[in-house]
């Protein structure tokens, strides 16, 4: 039952050439939104708190501060209004999830830029 599981997870759902993106980066997801009949592009930047399950039930969840207020958003990774994922900033970070984020505030809030020697 498992393999029927894994194939049909494998042939039927689209695929998508994303950037490689973890924890701490700082990235900017373009995704459509339909509104009525028109469609139009809209972005979400912030920082990645995690990356959770594997193959089509894959999520990302997101968090920026919009204003004063702390705004999560999780994406799934295989949906159909995703356009786009652009990495502005990788960060340096222990953790898989970096929950802890959430209650950081001001200077404390920054994540170091993680650098790779050429």
């Amino acid at each position: 039952m498992a393999n029927l599981v894994d194939f049909v997870n494998n042939e039927l759902s689209t695929r998508k050439d994303f950037p490689e993106f973890g924890a701490g980066d700082t990235i900017t997801v373009y995704y459509e939104i339909k509104e009525g009949e028109k469609t139009r592009t809209q972005f979400f930047k912030g920082v990645v708190i995690q990356r959770k399950g594997t193959g089509a039930t894959e999520t990302f969840t997101i968090r920026k501060m919009s204003g004063a207020v702390g705004v999560e958003r999780i994406f799934p990774v295989n949906m159909p209004a995703l356009q786009k994922v652009e990495v502005n900033q990788r960060g340096k970070v222990r953790r898989a999830r970096i929950y802890y984020f959430r209650e950081l505030t001001g200077k404390k809030a920054k994540i170091k830029e993680r650098r790779y020697k050429n």
